[in-house]
């Protein structure tokens, strides 16, 4: 299951890419992604900030900034339903 397009992280409107699966030895769904770069999710970040609530539309799940990538995007996880189902 894959999600790209708007999503806000912690109030902040930015594009996610991410994706997830089905791990049978936690029986969790785990996902990840990337925030395409936006300073203010990577001061956030910078400034030791991890967990964060994801929204699109509707939805909300929690999550947590890993880390800035070279090209200034972020990294994001989560464990459960995402917020894009």
């Amino acid at each position: 299951m894959t999600w790209q397009g708007p999503a806000e992280v912690a109030g902040t409107p930015v594009r996610l890419h991410a994706a997830g699966r089905w791990e049978p030895v936690d029986g969790r769904y785990h996902w990840a992604g990337r925030i395409e770069p936006e300073p203010r999710v990577a001061r956030l970040l910078r400034a030791g900030r991890r967990d964060v609530e994801v929204r699109i539309g509707d939805r909300v799940a929690p999550a947590r900034l890993t880390e800035v990538d070279p090209w200034g995007g972020v990294r994001i996880t989560g464990v459960g339903p995402p917020p894009w189902v």
